[in-house]
């Protein structure tokens, strides 16, 4: 399960999820990507669960690319327990993903198998996403 190595600061603040993606809206390594078309919280499960799809799919050619890492703590009370007491324990991980953020991206390999694969690891996501191509310099 994917997890920071060391935090600064063991629990953190909920958040917003407004806007766009500021960075990562565009493919640089791969020659395909899949991109979130909305914002969610992607858990470090779902990430690992779309990594064995994208690797299965590909069985072995080919290279993958995960552009998100869960580094955020997200924690959670006990089942029974009363108001007050503290903020709850770390529960899971989770990367904030905002729209048009790109999350993977597939290289060395076919355009058909590339979209194939990506289209398993959506599957796995809980959130809308599209396909997208490597853009081309020079309007090619």
């Amino acid at each position: 399960m994917l997890m920071p190595k060391r935090v600064k600061y063991r629990k953190q603040q909920r958040g917003k999820m407004a806007g766009k993606s500021k960075g990562a809206t565009e493919v640089h390594f791969g020659d395909w990507g899949l991109k979130a078309v909305e914002p969610k919280w992607i858990t470090s499960r779902q990430i690992e669960a779309c990594r064995v799809a994208l690797v299965r799919t590909l069985k072995r050619s080919g290279k993958i690319w995960i552009r998100i890492f869960p580094d955020k703590p997200v924690t959670k009370r006990a089942q029974d327990s009363r108001m007050g007491k503290g903020k709850g324990n770390v529960e899971l991980w989770v990367a904030v993903v905002k729209s048009g953020r790109i999350l993977f991206e597939v290289g060395g390999v076919s355009d058909d198998v590339a979209k194939e694969a990506l289209k398993y690891a959506a599957a796995k996501l809980p959130i809308e996403t599209k396909i997208v191509p490597k853009h081309l310099v020079g309007g090619e």
